[in-house]
């Protein structure tokens, strides 16, 4: 049994540790609130940027000669993934998620007999997955300097995805992050960019008819790089608000936790207080009756 002076002590350290969660847990609803205004102004924006190229993809008339970035290299061997995750812990189930949900797509490729490559975009997706899979960690990018997710930093990622493509490096590239939904809830996806997705996307397709001038092909060419950075900037930013809202949520939970175990622990402080009291009693009392 812990001594008087131990639970006093474990009960200062527990009360030190929930005035902690508790100051996170304000300042993740402070942040929850910007991050998710960004995200859902950021929705409409992507989703625009992803029917505008469907409607233009269906007026090439030669399939053949399309861009590559839209139509694919016409093979599905090697597979490239951009596992994005946070730099900081403390969220909750929040990256271990976005890790499960990609690890089962890693399982479905080998067993399909493909390739696998991996981009891991933020340190707890990479540590998490070196120790499975290091040999295919082919790059490791980390924005800790940045506050907020920018654009400027999802370019950064997307030049590096079109880039190893040019290459010829992969075939099919898929981006994995977390959907916000509300502050419990945030859905792991798995996004198809390189070759685009049309098949979920056609019923999303405008049946209007336009004229376009350049010609469609010219315009999707500088189109579709900004398109991959536009998808992977909406990713950072679902993430960047299912990050708070998942911190947020485990924030609360500690904190409650917390003074619950206060609880516990003043009342074992006090029962603990209570019979070296009646201890020292009976002493006191034993021996003034052998005198």
């Amino acid at each position: 049994m812990a001594s008087l002076d131990d639970l006093k002590k474990r009960i200062a350290s527990v009360k030190s540790t929930q005035k902690i969660t508790k100051a996170m847990k304000m300042v993740a609803a402070a942040k929850l609130r910007r991050a998710q205004e960004s995200a859902e102004k950021g929705r409409p924006y992507s989703e625009k940027m992803n029917n505008i190229i469907l409607n233009l993809s269906s007026g090439i008339s030669d399939k053949e000669n399309a861009p590559k970035l839209l139509s694919g290299s016409g093979k599905d061997q090697i597979h490239l993934c951009v596992v994005m995750t946070s730099d900081r812990g403390l969220c909750g189930g929040f990256n271990s998620n976005i890790i499960k949900k990609a690890k089962s797509y890693f399982a479905k490729l080998s067993e399909e007999g493909k390739e696998l490559k991996i981009i891991t975009v933020g340190s707890k997706g990479n540590d998490q997955l070196k120790r499975a899979y290091g040999d295919k960690i082919i790059s490791h990018i980390s924005f800790k300097e940045s506050k907020n997710a920018n654009y400027f930093d999802a370019e950064k990622v997307g030049k590096i995805v079109i880039e190893k493509f040019e290459d010829e490096e992969f075939d099919v590239c898929t981006i994995f992050y977390n959907q916000f939904k509300n502050v419990i809830t945030q859905i792991p996806q798995a996004q198809q960019i390189i070759p685009l997705n049309t098949e979920t996307s056609e019923e999303d397709k405008s049946e209007d008819s336009y004229e376009f001038e350049p010609d469609e092909d010219e315009i999707l060419s500088n189109l579709l790089p900004k398109n991959i950075s536009t998808q992977i900037f909406k990713a950072m930013l679902e993430n960047s608000a299912s990050e708070q809202g998942s911190r947020m949520s485990a924030m609360d939970n500690a904190t409650r936790n917390a003074g619950e175990m206060v609880d516990k622990l003043t009342i074992e402080y006090n029962r603990s207080r209570q019979a070296a009291i009646t201890k020292e009693l009976i002493e006191i009392i034993s021996g003034a009756e052998s005198l």
